[in-house]
């Protein structure tokens, strides 16, 4: 049985992955800072992290770790430093073993409206946290230049059953709840355009990552390929939550948005490299998380 390490399996992504990685007949040893095989990805945790390696062996280390809200010091060690621990641990202790990481869509930053955005994209990120996950992106990257079979998956931006309130429709969903279907909410700005993709199609796209026979590429991109507009997104759970009331937009944004209007992915390479493309949509993934919050 093939084993595999999965480091932030607690977290919102973690446990989409865990559970299909297992399915598919993986024994999988989850890790994260407060279950029960703890890992600080650190550089006090190093030790611990080599340790690990060497009494779990893995044939694959996922990455699901990270922050996306914190002060800049606190960013910059979860999405920075924790990588490039990581990889350096996994050179020193597995280096046969394939690292998946996940990487994020905030990594591009600004681009081109109406152009799909594929993994050649300059990446130009906005905020804090677009460029401490990029420099994370860098980190595997020169893993990669010294021999350690790695790809990052860039996520687009994910949602599903446990979304965290951190995201837009974790938030909504205990708002929507909290006014019992009537009322008033109040949102930032909600013309801009993601590319919203199902946590279950990111867990297949790291199946497919770790059991490819060979990943050419040190980043592909993963999401649907198709831009919805937020007000769509908001809309469409407020159908399913049943709420009837007043929707506004207030002046004030995400701080993680930042100044992009616009993001889409072009998908291809994912389904030529992994043979994977989403199979969830929109409506789907929004009504599993408000049935699993209820």
């Amino acid at each position: 049985m093939p084993r595999a390490l999965l480091i932030g399996a607690a977290g919102f992504l973690g446990r989409h992955v865990h559970k299909i990685v297992a399915a598919a007949g993986w024994h999988v040893q989850p890790a994260s800072r407060a279950g029960r095989v703890r890992v600080d990805l650190g550089p006090d945790g190093a030790r611990r992290l080599a340790a690990l390696l060497d009494e779990s062996q893995p044939d694959a280390v996922i990455n699901c770790a990270g922050a996306v809200t914190g002060d800049p010091a606190e960013l910059i060690a979860a999405n920075t430093t924790a990588p490039a621990v990581l990889v350096r641990a996994m050179l020193d202790h597995a280096p046969r073993a394939r690292l998946v990481h996940l990487g994020s869509a905030a990594e591009y930053g600004v681009c081109a409206p109406d152009v799909p955005i594929t993994e050649a994209q300059l990446p130009r990120p906005v905020g804090v946290y677009g460029v401490t996950k990029l420099a994370g992106t860098q980190a595997v990257e020169l893993g990669r230049a010294d021999g350690l079979d790695a790809v990052v998956l860039r996520v687009f931006n994910p949602v599903g059953r446990d979304a965290p309130p951190s995201s837009l429709p974790g938030r909504l969903v205990t708002q929507f709840a909290d006014a019992a279907g009537r009322g008033e909410i109040t949102l930032g700005p909600l013309g801009a355009v993601r590319d919203f993709v199902d946590a279950r199609d990111v867990a297949d796209a790291v199946l497919a990552a770790i059991t490819a026979p060979a990943v050419p590429t040190p980043v592909l991109n993963v999401a649907t390929g198709r831009g919805v507009p937020v007000r769509t997104l908001v809309d469409t759970l407020a159908a399913i939550a049943g709420f009837t009331g007043t929707i506004t937009e207030s002046a004030n944004g995400s701080a993680r948005s930042g100044d992009v209007p616009w993001q889409q992915a072009d998908i291809a390479a994912a389904e030529r490299v992994l043979g994977w493309r989403p199979r969830i949509g929109l409506h789907a993934s929004l009504t599993e998380l408000w049935q699993a919050a209820q």
